[in-house]
């Protein structure tokens, strides 16, 4: 499908290929009906690229598909037409009203209430919740977070780290086999100082108290000693850091054991943030686990000829098949288009991120079959994506793995800068994560004050760290967004706090109705007001909004989501009695809550945001 759909979740056919005897959701079945009556007319379509999308205006219907519009343009015919003839030969008619034709060529949908009521009472016997596993799963390697051994995370990897995760528990949701892997900055030129701090300078007491602070605090006070830009730099200090990386890459026992403490106390502090948010790893590869490969790498580019010498260095360079603008390996200077390499060697002979990126791309493949490998990091490295990609295809030309570089923007304080402490500090992810329950804590003891303490610790707990997730997951990933404490804890709008409200109130109603769990027995035809179709509507989107999430790597697609199913709960609460009506529609409308409270447990499960049954 050439443009994007009408509802704006993107083109996103790897999902599409479902097995037509298991899919008992609407729109896949009408999309495979579509799909066959497409193919009988033009055998060579691709049915990949004939999909359908909820209407962007109730008005029209509840799906509609423009696909039928590329496929007659790309054989120059006309799409009216064609679109006449696709309906002529497509039988929907146990789902839906009669297909219309729009526009140039578009088809509406328009779903019969006994499929819609079919739908939800499948769900609710537990056949589906809206969406369906993949017919065809895929491997995926998801690489994210990534912070730095000897340093403390801040505020900067939380968009990595809960992006990634986010993205993870999606695909995996969906069916996909997913790998995580957490590639540490746990090697190069830094241990040298931090080595020289280790033996000099270090604070045993201080190292016990807080590793990382400590560890930070030494290779700032030795790398000032080796910066001859620094008043303090000092050549003995700065000769002796080398002296040490040169033992320690040559395998010195006493060097070797200092680097692997401190390994160990970094990825101890790490985990503890780690357990904080929920977020887990299949793997922790480092970049020291590549580093014996490196060399073997670098040899094969230049063996085949896809790097080269270039100013004492090993370099992958422009090859001329891409045009200028579109060449990762040029840059234009002063009107003129020159080499922008990607160094993998350097003229010391040493590696760097390139060489050491292209053999863990080499060994995610080798080891894990990756069918899609994904990097979650910041803007800033844009550029080395694109030459780490397109070097990796010259490399291995005949790989179809997906290769993605998910990147984001930064977090900004309410001044409009990159977000720091008053002091002018990278805030670090702990002290960030610790304000975020204290904060809560007050709200939650403002609105509860009579609750135990033991109960405001816990709900602030999952209110504060559910705040700074969906905060951080709402705006545009590609957008700088500006951290605002008193936004993201409110109540109201589209915040976490809200959306958890939202789900407590509705599992609220079963106690106040002393109703066990969901009510399969209730009949859904029995559905009728606007707004409980309104409702009932937006819940069959839910796999379609997951599926968008997957394939644009766009959390927000869900956020905005689950706020709008929150809010067309509200507008059903307040038009529709639920306790009160009489028992068959009290039964269904039951149900509708229930189906309700599912679809934003889960979603925000996906999202790594937890719920809690009263609030």
């Amino acid at each position: 499908m050439g443009a994007r759909n009408p509802a704006g979740f993107g083109d996103y056919k790897r999902y599409q290929t479902v097995d037509p005897f298991k899919s008992v959701l609407p729109h896949k079945l009408i999309e495979q009906r579509l799909q066959a009556a497409v193919k009988a007319l033009i055998p060579e379509a691709d049915p990949a690229s004939l999909l359908v999308r909820p209407c962007p205006d109730a008005k029209f219907g509840d799906y509609q598909t423009n696909a039928l519009m590329s496929v007659a343009k790309a054989r120059k015919m006309n799409p009216r037409q064609l679109a006449s003839e696709v309906v002529a030969r497509l039988d929907v008619s146990e789902w839906c009203e009669p297909v219309e034709i729009a526009g140039a060529g578009f088809l509406n949908f328009r779903l019969k209430p006994a499929a819609l009521a079919a739908t939800l009472q499948d769900a609710t016997s537990g056949k589906h919740l809206f969406f369906e596993p993949a017919s065809r799963p895929r491997t995926i390697v998801i690489d994210f977070s990534s912070p730095n051994v000897a340093k403390p995370m801040h505020v900067g990897h939380i968009r990595s780290t809960i992006l990634g995760d986010s993205l993870a528990r999606t695909l995996r949701l969906l069916g996909h086999r997913v790998v995580t892997d957490n590639h540490i900055g746990d090697w190069g030129t830094q241990f040298g100082m931090l080595i020289v701090g280790w033996k000099t300078a270090l604070d045993p007491a201080a190292l016990q108290a807080d590793a990382l602070a400590e560890m930070e605090r030494i290779y700032k006070l030795i790398s000032g000693r080796c910066d001859p830009e620094k008043p303090g730099f000092d050549q003995a200090t700065l000769d002796r850091a080398r002296a040490e990386l040169v033992k320690l890459q040559s395998g010195d026992a006493e060097n070797l054991a200092i680097w692997r403490e401190m390994i160990r106390l970094s990825e101890s502090q790490f985990q503890t943030i780690y357990q904080r948010l929920g977020v887990t790893f299949d793997h922790t590869l480092g970049e020291s686990f590549y580093h014996d490969r490196l060399q073997a790498v670098v040899d094969d580019l230049m063996r085949r000829g896809i790097a080269s010498e270039s100013r004492g260095a090993r370099a992958v360079l422009s090859d001329g098949s891409q045009p200028p603008k579109e060449d990762p390996f040029l840059v234009q200077k002063e009107g003129e288009w020159v080499p922008n390499p990607f160094i993998v060697q350097k003229g010391d002979g040493g590696f760097n991120y390139a060489s050491t990126d292209l053999a863990t791309l080499a060994y995610r493949l080798e080891t894990w079959s990756a069918q899609e490998i994904i990097y979650v990091t910041d803007g800033r490295q844009q550029l080395h994506f694109r030459q780490l990609f397109a070097s990796f295809r010259r490399w291995h030309p005949d790989s179809a793995t997906r290769l993605a570089h998910v990147w984001f923007g930064s977090i900004l304080g309410e001044d409009g800068r990159p977000f720091k402490t008053r002091s002018g500090e990278t805030v670090r992810l702990s002290e960030l994560l610790d304000e975020a329950e204290e904060r809560a804590f007050k709200v939650v003891s403002e609105k509860s004050p009579q609750d135990p303490e033991a109960t405001r610790r816990e709900i602030a707990r999952v209110v504060g760290l559910g705040a700074v997730k969906y905060a951080d997951l709402l705006p545009n990933r590609q957008s700088d967004y500006v951290f605002s404490w008193d936004k993201m804890l409110a109540f109201s709008g589209n915040t976490a706090p809200y959306l958890q409200y939202a789900y407590t109130r509705i599992r609220s109603i079963f106690r106040k109705g002393e109703v066990e769990g969901g009510t399969t027995a209730a009949s859904a035809q029995a559905l009728h007001a606007p707004q409980e179709m309104a409702l009932a509507k937006h819940l069959l989107n839910f796999g379609l909004v997951l599926e968008a999430v997957a394939e644009e790597y766009r959390p927000n697609f869900l956020c905005n989501y689950l706020y709008d199913l929150a809010g067309r709960f509200t507008a059903f609460y307040e038009n529709c009695p639920v306790l009160k009506a009489e028992p068959e529609l009290r039964a269904a409308r039951l149900m509708l809550c229930d189906l309700t409270a599912r679809v934003l447990k889960q979603g925000l499960e996906v999202l790594g945001i937890e719920t809690l049954e009263q609030m």
